[in-house]
This record gives structure tokens, C-alpha cells and sequence, in this order.
């Protein structure tokens, strides 16, 4: 084959690879004279706007405040917007509800995120407040969030924990580290041992339903970092009323690493520290 028929059929060979690449893809001629294709990095996030908000009508008061230090990271940056406007609008809703009517007190939400862990590893932030639309005290409010920065995603409770095993095991512990704790406080209040023996009753109903195996008894939960910025400890996160009366507020239970490890996914156990 002559030099010009030779040069045509590499043209065509270069034009049928250039015919099959997407359109975000870039033909790499390599020094063997065979072809890549070269994919371009995906673009960064955009930015994401977290700016506090301060409303006060009549009829409602809104405050909202944001960690701006958050902005780092725009995904976590947007799950923190998107849990605060779901706040904001379940609120308006309620105000929507009262038609033209007055309610005796002003409708209010109060959020405050703020930031608990920033590290090249893990990043946590905490959503604590409350939406009051009437009745005798406000509906709490408490999330966290922990993010991946080199993942770039959301650390779930259900992902980190994958197996009815390791739930049964994060229950027990923290079922018995909670009725601890309630009945602690149960003996510091003045009452006969036949009363307190009945708060007890109580109580340890409601931490054994609020602390059943199942992760969404366990989606709150912020990572406790030691000095090389390994997870040494989860501390996981319990809403009024949820193993407990409202009087006795948000409770946590810390669970070691050493209690956690066995049960952690392999993708995740390089977070936690080994001893």
C-alpha cells in the first residue's frame, strides 16, 4: 500500500474514533499509535448560598444560622439548606392552616447548625432547635450530619452498619447505657421505691422501643475523632420522646470503637481508629 492509501485509511480509523466518542469524551492518540479516550473531570459543585435567615411577622418568627465554615463542602452545604427549608415550609403550612385566624401565640422556628468536626476525613455537623405551633412546647428539632470529604457524600446509618448483628449489638449497649442514665436520674428526684421502682418500669419501655434494632433508631449519630483524627467513639443522638419524656431533652449514648469495629462495613472501617 503506498504512502498516500496508507495515510487515508489512518485518517478514516481516526474519524470513526473521533464518530464513536460522546461528546465529553477526547481521543488520545498514544505513541503505539492506538487510541484512548480521555475522560475530562467532572466539574465542582457549585457554590451553595447558606445564609441565616431572621423572619418576624405577626404570625410567625423564623431564625435560622448556619456554620459557614460548611460552605466547604457544597454537598453537605445543600443537605443542611434542604433539611432547614423542609423546617421553614412545614411551618408556613401550619401558619397557611389558621386561615384568618390569630394564633394566641406567634408560630416559631429555631434552628442552629453547628459545626462539630472538621477534618480531611470527616466533617459533622448538628441541626438542633425546635418548631412550636401551638400546643404546650415546640416539636424538636435534632439532626446530624456527617459528610465524607474524599467520597464527597453523606455517611448514613445504614450503610455503616449493614447486618441485624451489629444493630442488635449497638441496641443492647445503648439500651443499657440509657436505662443507666434514667435511672440515675429517677433516684435523684424524692419518691418512695415503690415510685421510683414504677418510673423505672416506665422508662425502660420506652428505651427498649426507642432503641430497637433498626437503623432509623440510630440515624442521628456524630463521630467522636482522637488525636490522629481517627473515630474513636459514635456518639448517637436521641430526641425528646423518643427513649424518654420531653423533660428529660435530647440523650446520647457514646459507643467505643472497640464496640463498633466487628460490626462496621469494610468501606468505612479506615475512618476508625484500630485500638
Amino acid at each position: 500500500m503506498n504512502r498516500f492509501a496508507q495515510g487515508a485509511c489512518g485518517a478514516a480509523v481516526l474519524l470513526v474514533a473521533l464518530a464513536a466518542c460522546k461528546r465529553d469524551e477526547i481521543p488520545v492518540i498514544t505513541d503505539g499509535g492506538q487510541t484512548q479516550v480521555d475522560h475530562p473531570p467532572a466539574p465542582a459543585p457549585a457554590p451553595v448560598e447558606m445564609k441565616d435567615v431572621v423572619e418576624n411577622t405577626p404570625s410567625y418568627v423564623v431564625g435560622i444560622s448556619y456554620p459557614q465554615a460548611a460552605a466547604r463542602y457544597p454537598g453537605l452545604a445543600q443537605a443542611l439548606v434542604d433539611y432547614a427549608e423542609g423546617a421553614r415550609a412545614e411551618l408556613l403550612k401550619a401558619v397557611a392552616a389558621l386561615g384568618n385566624d390569630k394564633p394566641t401565640a406567634p408560630y416559631e422556628l429555631s434552628l442552629a447548625f453547628d459545626m462539630l468536626v472538621d477534618g480531611p476525613r470527616v466533617v459533622a455537623v448538628a441541626a438542633d432547635g425546635s418548631s412550636y405551633t401551638g400546643g404546650a412546647h415546640g416539636q424538636p428539632l435534632v439532626a446530624r450530619f456527617v459528610w465524607l470529604p474524599e467520597s464527597q457524600k453523606l455517611l448514613h446509618a445504614q450503610d455503616l452498619i449493614t447486618t441485624e448483628q451489629g444493630w442488635k449489638a449497638i441496641s443492647d449497649y445503648a439500651e443499657d447505657k440509657l436505662l443507666e442514665q434514667a435511672t440515675q436520674r429517677a433516684q435523684g428526684e424524692d419518691m418512695s421505691p415503690e415510685e421510683l421502682q414504677a418510673q423505672v418500669r416506665n422508662m425502660s419501655k420506652m428505651i427498649d422501643e426507642g432503641t430497637a434494632p433498626d437503623p432509623s433508631n440510630f440515624a442521628q449519630f456524630q463521630p467522636v475523632l482522637d488525636s490522629t483524627g481517627h473515630i474513636s467513639a459514635l456518639r448517637f443522638v436521641f430526641a425528646p420522646y423518643q427513649v424518654g419524656p420531653y423533660s428529660d431533652g435530647t440523650q446520647s449514648v457514646e459507643i467505643p470503637t472497640s464496640a463498633l469495629l466487628p460490626y462496621v462495613a469494610a468501606d468505612y472501617r479506615a475512618l476508625f481508629a484500630t485500638q
